[in-house]
């Protein structure tokens, strides 16, 4: 074990996905007491941190783009005994988001890395979903090209129920792989997630399809797949 005494502490923080109200009062009180937040745009760091009263904080910028750099940043700050927050957009940091990177070598620092728990899209998809969800694999984004198919031909062999990610871009295209390849799976979609627009769907993957065709779709998607379609699929085989 490595000693972590003589370094500052980094705070994982989670922040609402949405409303504003659903941030902890842990979340608050250390947001408020860190010496540095690292944030993914500090312009809209700056909107979370106004409506809950805190001002004067230094605001790192931290993003996939500039991921070295900003490591390297805070890991001086936590080397010099200061405090360090992680935020992200929305949600939980590190879980579909920038911060392994950083917790690793926060790690190998060593420094101690503290999680401030709280909202995350996945887990309130799933804590309102009407599948099977005592047993999930999160999957999070598919590999835009290369691998996409392999990786969702894994997650069909797989017994339980699969949680995606995915941005209103590609939705269409995930459904119909879905379809493809989870034959008969129903779904369920979480978007907007505690947001005025929030909404929740269950069914086929063909009637989420024919729901966003033609739809201006916004917002990032939290899709679930319950298992029983590759289960359909194998009785399917055999009385073929």
């Amino acid at each position: 074990m490595n000693d972590t005494a003589d370094t500052g502490t980094l705070y994982i923080v989670a922040t609402p996905l949405g409303n504003l109200e659903d941030i902890t009062l842990r979340a608050i009180k250390t947001l408020t007491s860190v010496n540095a937040i690292a944030c993914e745009d500090t312009r809209r760091a700056s909107i979370l941190l106004r409506h809950l009263g805190i001002s004067g904080k230094k605001l790192i910028s931290y993003h996939a783009f500039n991921e070295t750099k900003a490591i390297s940043s805070i890991l001086s700050l936590l080397e010099d005994n200061l405090d360090v927050a992680v935020i992200t957009d929305a949600g939980t940091p590190v879980i579909s988001d920038p911060g392994y990177a950083l917790v690793r070598a926060a790690y190998d620092l060593p420094a101690k890395v503290i999680p401030i728990p709280g909202p995350s899209a996945a887990t309130a998809a799933l804590s309102v979903c009407p599948l099977p969800v005592h047993n999930f694999f999160f999957a999070g984004f598919l590999p835009h090209k290369k691998g996409r198919q392999s990786k969702l031909e894994f997650l069909a062999s797989i017994e339980c129920t699969v949680v995606f990610y995915e941005s209103p871009h590609r939705i269409l295209k995930l459904l119909g792989e879905i379809e493809d390849t989870f034959p008969g799976a129903q779904i369920f979609i979480a978007r907007e997630i505690t947001k005025i627009h929030e909404e929740y769907l269950y069914g086929s993957a063909s009637e989420m399809t024919e729901r966003f065709k033609g739809e201006k779709t916004r917002g990032e998607f939290v899709v679930i797949v319950s298992p029983a379609g590759k289960k359909q699929a194998k009785k399917a085989n055999v009385n073929d």
